[in-house]
């Protein structure tokens, strides 16, 4: 009997993505592994950004 090797859900999702867009433009999986990771950096500071906006507008509103 053998054991079946299975793919944890992050591994079968970057595997179909990455068929997906090898079908249509030659994408291999690192490229989009390093594409997702500068999109998630990106909105990281986006929503750090906006935090730190909205502390500041709380803080100018209790000065006034």
């Amino acid at each position: 009997m053998r054991l079946r090797l299975t793919k944890s859900k992050p591994d079968r999702l970057l595997d179909t993505v990455g068929d997906s867009f090898g079908a249509l433009s030659g994408v291999s999986r690192s490229k989009l592994l390093k594409a997702s990771l500068i999109a998630g950096g990106v909105a990281a500071v986006t929503a750090g950004s906006a935090a730190i906006s909205s502390i500041r507008r709380r803080a100018e509103g209790r000065d006034s």
